[in-house]
């Protein structure tokens, strides 16, 4: 199993429960909340505020390609 990380140790990267940190995107698209549709379809993203976000279990990843891959599996 991979190692989990904390949120403030994240550049990149993604939370099982819906959550995604992109430090290297704009402001409104740095830690939103997805809601994951069956088949781990990421959709709707909504703007959060840091401390809103799970602390622990993090998994980094390189980059989002945000206009095309919506499955949390393509990401790991």
């Amino acid at each position: 199993m991979e190692q989990t990380l904390n949120a403030a140790e994240i550049d990149v990267g993604f939370h099982p429960d819906g959550y995604r940190i992109d430090r290297t995107t704009s402001a409104m698209n740095r830690y939103t909340k997805w809601q994951i549709e069956p088949g781990d379809r990421w959709r709707n993203p909504k703007p959060v505020c840091f401390d809103s976000l799970p602390q622990q279990g993090w998994f980094a990843v390189d980059k989002f390609d945000w206009d095309e891959t919506e499955n949390v599996e393509d990401y790991v």
